[in-house]
């Protein structure tokens, strides 16, 4: 046998990435259907965006009827439109998806928390499908979340007030997807991206920086090597270092806030940091803010669903989106 084909290039509880390309999922496969939540009152739907590719979304939507329960003007609350989220699941892009029980279970709660229409991105995953097929898909998703296409968007959506929002990987992407509108004419007229939420976002460089992990980055380097082959500069790629010389400026956002969530004990919080600290310097006319939850660490708030820390990140989080 090949030893290119056993050799196990990274390793952890999700997934084996060997060095010929193949992987073995071990975790993140499993999926729930879409449907009503009867813990936040949530009701989503599967769309297939794409029939070529089979990239689809899953849209949340919650209780239009819930500010009856705290006194809120019925009829007010019946044409209030709702703030619409697209967001981008975790998992290294190579597990996950939309409909993964524990993102699924996330996403229900930031819908109802955050009073927002929620588009959930089922991008492709790599190595089948190697980057930038996720950035690809993630793009064609945003374009058809603002093109108010679907009658939940249209009706219920207010396309004035769009959010992009993701964890980990799907950090990585939500801070791509807002470079790529700044380049392009996607939100003009009636739509508008009023801010982002990077929650532990994934990048990395080339580069260490102070209090980088060695081990860390050899892993990174490794899975970026057979994920992304085609990366500009290697982990210097723009899409994997959003601080590279080559990069696009910062200032080019068109979000007018920006909020970067960390946890202390993330091997990624040296490259989040850094990443805020290039926002915040960069001229860029928006506002950006900083949350770190302390003790915990990367993506803790999807396995660790209702514990004291996540509950204090949704509440950032919910509060962001709703402006206060």
């Amino acid at each position: 046998m090949d030893s290119g084909s056993t050799e196990i290039l990274v390793e952890n509880g999700c997934f084996r990435l060997y060095k010929d390309g193949h992987i073995d999922r071990v975790g993140g496969t499993d999926n729930v259907s879409a449907g009503f939540d009867a813990d936040t009152g949530v009701t989503s739907r599967d769309v297939v965006i794409d029939a070529v590719t089979g990239v689809a979304v899953r849209l949340y939507l919650p209780d239009i009827h819930a500010a009856e329960s705290d006194g809120t003007d019925i009829c007010t609350a019946a044409v209030t439109k709702l703030p619409i989220v697209v967001f981008f699941h975790g998992g290294y892009f190579i597990v996950g998806s939309a409909g993964c029980p524990k993102h699924h279970r996330y996403v229900n709660s930031l819908a109802a928390d955050a009073r927002a229409i929620v588009v959930s991105v089922d991008y492709r995953l790599a190595p089948e499908h190697l980057l930038p097929a996720a950035y690809d898909d993630s793009w064609a998703a945003l374009n058809w979340a603002v093109s108010g296409a679907d009658a939940w968007l249209s009706e219920h959506g207010d396309l004035g007030r769009v959010f992009l929002a993701g964890a980990s990987a799907g950090g990585n992407i939500a801070h791509n997807m807002a470079i790529a509108a700044g380049a392009s004419s996607l939100f003009a007229a009636a739509t508008r991206l009023e801010g982002a939420v990077l929650l532990h976002p994934s990048f990395s460089g080339e580069q260490r920086i102070e209090a980088e992990s060695e081990e860390y980055r050899a892993s990174v380097k490794m899975r970026c090597s057979v994920i992304f082959p085609g990366a500009r500069g290697g982990l210097d790629d723009p899409r994997m270092n959003p601080t590279a010389d080559s990069a696009p400026s910062l200032r080019t956002l068109p979000c007018g806030r920006m909020l970067v969530c960390a946890a202390s004990e993330d091997a990624r919080l040296p490259r989040v940091r850094a990443y805020y600290d290039a926002v915040k310097s960069s001229g860029w006319s928006g506002q950006v803010e900083w949350f770190e939850s302390e003790g915990k660490e990367h993506a803790f708030f999807v396995d660790e669903h209702g514990c004291r820390e996540a509950v204090a990140l949704m509440e950032r989080v919910a509060g962001f989106i709703a402006g206060h």
